[in-house]
């Protein structure tokens, strides 16, 4: 899909500053390097200069990157179509929606004009879920001015092939950040604690409305949550853990929930989903991980990749060899400033 004039990996490796390690086999046979390897294209944002950077896996072994340049300074949230070949990010700087059409053949470096625009609806936009013709973004801005009053907003843009619009927004009674779709169902990290909430059916709003979580559960072992992704393939959930805000060099990390789905009907409202039996969590300072903003999980070969926005700057950072845990360094590095957002396609 990626143009393929590129110069050789050891070139790309010196000039990008990716480094890249051979991944370990973990539960799945897939992630050897060789034949079995499923080739998948990694999207990402950033909060520095708000360009798409491109992260095409061929192998373990063979990356192709390439630097799409837009008009924003800053930018979140971020979904690819692979019908259309068009990117999709969340503009901090405009406070919109930007969709790029065809840009698989695009080299790096070139500079795209935004054929998608929604309208400059939002304050402080974050995190984006999609479903169907229906793009949801996750807004943190304070909305009734009183900080001491945890809100946030959800605001639903309906995409007509050509162009959003705004369907209705939805005001919620806790800080918003990461959100990803489950079916129906919208689950949202709640920022500021270790908290994940759901709501229902969400799409049924339909009307601006302030409207409450159906559940709320806390994840023990998060200090405070940012980053959410959920593979139905496999059910599992992953969040992602930035500890404490001032330290943005090596106390972050990220939860696994494998048999998503039972474990979080089983704890109650309110209630605790423990680590033991439940969780695996990576973190530590050999992670790289000080602020990883969000996540994103290549299922087909054992893969999670974070969007780190602290550690050196800011990086994209791969890690395949997580079945256990711990203090582990990650198999792929990509320096990238201010990283907020990643979205796999496969």
């Amino acid at each position: 899909m990626i143009n393929k004039n590129f110069n050789s990996i050891f070139v790309l490796l010196l000039t990008l500053g990716v480094t890249f390690t051979s991944c370990s086999d973990d539960d799945d046979d897939n992630n050897d390097g060789g034949d079995n390897y499923d080739s998948v294209t990694l999207y990402a944002s950033n909060n520095s200069n708000g360009n798409i950077s491109v992260y095409d896996f061929e192998s373990e072994q063979n990356i192709e990157t390439k630097t799409l340049i837009t008009s924003s300074t800053a930018a979140d949230g971020i979904f690819y179509d692979d019908d259309s070949e068009s990117v999709y990010q969340v503009s901090r700087s405009n406070n919109s929606i930007e969709g790029f059409a065809n840009i698989d053949d695009l080299v790096s470096g070139s500079v795209l004009n935004a054929d998608f625009l929604g309208t400059n609806d939002m304050s402080s936009p974050r995190e984006m879920a999609v479903n169907g013709n229906l793009f949801v973004v996750a807004d943190n801005a304070d909305v009734d001015g009183d900080d001491t009053t945890p809100d946030g907003r959800l605001f639903v843009y309906t995409y007509s092939g050509s162009s959003f619009s705004l369907r209705n927004v939805i005001t919620t009674d806790f800080k918003l950040w990461g959100i990803t779709f489950i079916g129906n169902d919208l689950y949202a990290v709640v920022d500021a604690t270790s908290d994940l909430a759901v709501f229902n059916d969400f799409l049924a709003n339909t009307t601006d409305a302030t409207v409450s979580a159906t559940k709320r559960i806390t994840i023990e072992g998060i200090v405070r949550t940012h980053g959410i992704t959920y593979d139905g393939s496999s059910d599992t959930l992953i969040m992602t853990d930035i500890g404490d805000a001032t330290n943005v060099e090596d106390d972050g990390g990220f939860h696994i929930i494998s048999g998503f789905t039972n474990k979080f009907n089983a704890v109650a409202n309110g209630d605790v989903m423990a680590v033991s039996g439940n969780q695996v969590r990576v973190s530590g300072s050999s992670t790289l991980m000080g602020n990883p903003v969000d996540v994103a999980y290549d299922s087909d070969n054992d893969v999670i990749y974070i969007a780190e926005a602290g550690n050196g700057g800011g990086r994209v950072l791969g890690f395949s060899n997580f079945s256990a845990g711990g203090n582990i360094a990650p198999s792929f590095n990509s320096g990238l400033a201010s990283a907020s957002a990643v979205y796999l396609e496969d």
